[in-house]
């Protein structure tokens, strides 16, 4: 879930006794929130999109997102296999890629189904469309183990309008993927298939690795390479990724050394899967009306989840002493964050990069646990669609937190779709990593 609209490991063990209650105020420190640094026609059925392997927001346009994206390079993740286009030169010898070639990544989620489309630029790339839309498409399935013939149908409608975008843009070189609910749902093969069939939409099923690499490709470039140890996750509808990065083994090459290692595969400390999203915890239970106890049980039950993966890694130990920071790429931050800073509309620009303190985090938690639905459904960094999920997402962030304090948490509405569009443009070298950063030691000798 991104913006106002985010491998099972170990053995069993029980939680350690500071991360059973409540957070106590006063515990960390009070940094203020700064702003930080700063998505076709449609194919007749049954022809597919060539070279287009895709992953999914909720408004149609995403105009709030800036044009230009800073994220350079790629990190090249476990199941990628979309292979690099041809590269074509001009007669003024640039690269086609580098002039007009657009680039599309479309990221089908348990709630929301989200496409972005861009072109590569000497800073990164520019987005030049964007599409999101709630579409729930793993509502129930925790229970049922199917997608609802409601809840495919809505997303079909979407995926309708990500391929018309797709053809009306000539998009040649994308990827499309889909997450935990067609992972899961014992139809979501046959569901994709139809996709495939009706839409022209060649939709990869993600395995969890990959999504968790990605993810960190995606927002690497808002990670503070001053920390020791940096945990990305990504609260999503159906999962919740956790991704521990030890930034020391990155300081000296920064950004473009932590792409260069997660293109091998070595860039991550440590990660897990959670089997718990914002759909899924609000399903069992309850999203509308939620108590203080209710809130608490959602808490409980996701501390016991990441227990195993604490007990085997121990970054509570690790990172003790240690300078540690939060960057959360999920729906769950973003909202957060546009409450803090009071926005009576979200906002991308004010919200990507900014930092929030653990304690704010807190008291926003515990406004929206004070506001009835109705309440939260009026808050504008909120809205209807969002309203009966928001607080699970608080109570899977509210867990994160008490198993590992920080004080420092960055936000970051960005994800998914920018790894993947940061690995292709990498696969066709239209850019390179750390490009600036060589040039200016360049210039520094």
């Amino acid at each position: 879930m991104t913006g106002p609209q985010s491998e099972r490991e170990g053995e069993s063990a029980p939680p350690s006794s500071g991360w059973s209650g409540p957070r106590q105020a006063g515990h960390r420190g009070s940094e203020p929130a700064n702003t930080g640094q700063p998505h076709t026609s449609q194919p007749p059925a049954g022809q597919h999109h060539a070279g287009l392997h895709h992953a999914g927001q909720s408004q149609s346009g995403d105009q709030r997102r800036p044009p230009e994206h800073g994220a350079r390079g790629g990190g090249n993740g476990p199941g990628n296999s979309s292979r690099p286009g041809p590269r074509h030169t001009s007669d003024d010898g640039k690269h086609a890629h580098e002039r007009d070639e657009i680039y599309g990544a479309l990221d089908l989620g348990t709630n929301n189904c989200r496409l972005l489309l861009a072109r590569p630029t000497r800073r990164g790339f520019r987005v030049v469309d964007a599409f999101s839309r709630i579409i729930r498409l793993g509502e129930g399935v925790s229970q049922t183990g199917h997608l609802s013939d409601a809840a495919m149908d809505r997303t079909a409608e979407a995926l309708r309008i990500c391929a018309a975008k797709l053809a009306r843009a000539n998009v040649q070189r994308a990827r499309c993927v889909a997450t935990e609910a067609c992972r899961i749902a014992r139809n979501g093969s046959h569901f994709l298939d139809r996709v495939r069939r009706d839409l022209g939409l060649d939709i990869e099923i993600l395995s969890r690795e990959s999504e968790a690499n990605l993810a960190v490709s995606g927002c690497a470039s808002l990670i503070d390479f001053g920390a020791d140890y940096v945990l990305v996750f990504d609260i999503g509808g159906g999962s919740s990724e956790l991704i521990w990065l030890d930034v020391r083994t990155h300081r000296d090459g920064g950004h473009a050394q932590l792409l260069d290692h997660l293109d091998r595969g070595t860039g991550i400390a440590a990660w897990t899967s959670l089997p718990a999203g914002v759909v899924t915890l609000a399903e069992r239970h309850g999203g509308r009306h939620v108590t203080p106890q209710s809130f608490e049980d959602m808490v409980q039950e996701v501390i016991s989840l990441i227990a195993p993966f604490e007990a085997k890694h121990r970054f509570r130990e690790r990172t003790a002493d240690r300078a540690v920071h939060f960057l959360g790429t999920s729906g769950t931050v973003t909202t957060v964050a546009g409450i803090r800073l009071g926005l009576k509309r979200y906002d991308r620009s004010r919200v990507d990069g900014c930092w929030l303190s653990a304690d704010e985090v807190q008291d926003v938690t515990d406004d929206l646990l004070s506001r009835s639905y109705d309440e939260r459904v009026a808050e504008p960094c909120i809205g209807q669609d969002r309203a009966d999920l928001v607080l699970a997402g608080c109570a899977i962030l509210e867990a994160i937190l008490r198993v590992w304090p920080a004080d420092r948490l960055r936000v970051a509405d960005r994800g998914l779709r920018e790894g993947i569009l940061t690995k292709l443009m990498t696969e066709d070298t239209v850019y390179r990593a750390g490009r600036r950063r060589r040039n200016a030691r360049r210039h520094e000798r």
